[in-house]
């Protein structure tokens, strides 16, 4: 089990990961949770904290509290996206979105999309410096993507769980997707809800898909890239459906890819030296 928890990871993972969800975490901020804003000229007698924050006995969101916490994080977020001082970065980046989404989440809605992201915070930290394209495999690199693995699988599990355990197995023939659809449907919906017991289908194909998602534990790398890609595929029709985005935990997902294999900057390296007419040796004419 050990081994497994600290299966270890080529360093360029690590690093593309940070990357990705810090810059993810600056555009939260100011693409998908804006209105978090909002509470900061919130009645406070409409504040209820989560168990967290009256176990830590956080304050109450005031206005300086809440534009302090936004404009700090934005600026940590971008600095801890480049790598340097991935500790010191790391522990404020996740000190301060958990106390964002204290903020987000203490009106009466807790989302359910963000476990794996806020796991991925409080695991970067422990990780220390890793540079993009660097192979050398790391152990603590490995633990910190495993911990955000099995906090994504967790999300579906535990959802399906959670739908079994208040609506029952009537759940897969409710009317949970009618109302969705009738909500916040897009036309897409409306087309698909014409469709005689095809909404049931749907609830049991999520009922069975959510279920069946630790499976991808135990799937050889290349079947588990396409479980990856089946993942992110039923969350394109979620969204084409009922526009519900699961963007946080779309990033945390990516935990699961080989991204020290993606590496933009390198490849516009390249573009602009062949722009330029620069060559490599072996492409060069012999005359």
């Amino acid at each position: 089990m050990t081994g497994w928890l600290t299966e270890p990871v080529p360093l360029g993972r690590i690093a593309a990961f940070r990357t990705l969800i810090y810059l993810f975490v600056a555009a939260d901020l100011v693409v998908f949770t804006p209105w978090v804003r909002h509470h900061a000229s919130t009645p406070a007698d409409l504040y209820e904290p989560l168990f967290a924050a009256r176990l830590l006995h956080l304050p109450t969101p005031t206005p300086l509290l809440v534009h302090g916490v936004f404009w700090a994080l934005l600026a940590l977020a971008l600095a801890a996206a480049t790598g340097r001082a991935p500790r010191l970065l790391g522990w404020a980046v996740f000190a301060l979105y958990f106390e964002w989404m204290i903020i987000a989440m203490s009106y009466g809605k807790v989302d359910h999309d963000r476990v794996g992201l806020l796991i991925a915070l409080t695991a970067l930290p422990t990780v220390g410096r890793a540079r993009h394209g660097d192979p050398t495999r790391t152990e603590a690199g490995g633990w910190a993507l495993r911990v955000t693995q099995i906090a994504v699988i967790c999300t579906y599990f535990l959802a399906a769980m959670a739908k079994l355990r208040f609506g029952g197995v009537d759940w897969v023939t409710s009317s949970v997707l009618a109302r969705a659809i009738i909500r916040r449907g897009t036309d897409l919906a409306d087309r698909i809800a014409g469709v005689p017991y095809l909404l049931i289908l749907a609830q049991l194909g999520i009922i069975a898909f959510e279920l069946t998602s630790p499976a991808i534990f135990f799937l050889k790398p290349r079947w588990r890239n396409y479980a990856v890609a089946f993942f992110y595929s039923f969350h394109v029709v979620t969204f084409a459906t009922i526009t519900i985005s699961f963007a946080p935990h779309l990033a945390a997902l990516t935990s699961f890819l080989a991204l020290e294999k993606v590496r933009p900057v390198v490849w516009v390296r390249g573009f602009l030296e062949r722009r330029r007419g620069q060559v490599e040796t072996h492409e060069r004419p012999v005359v």
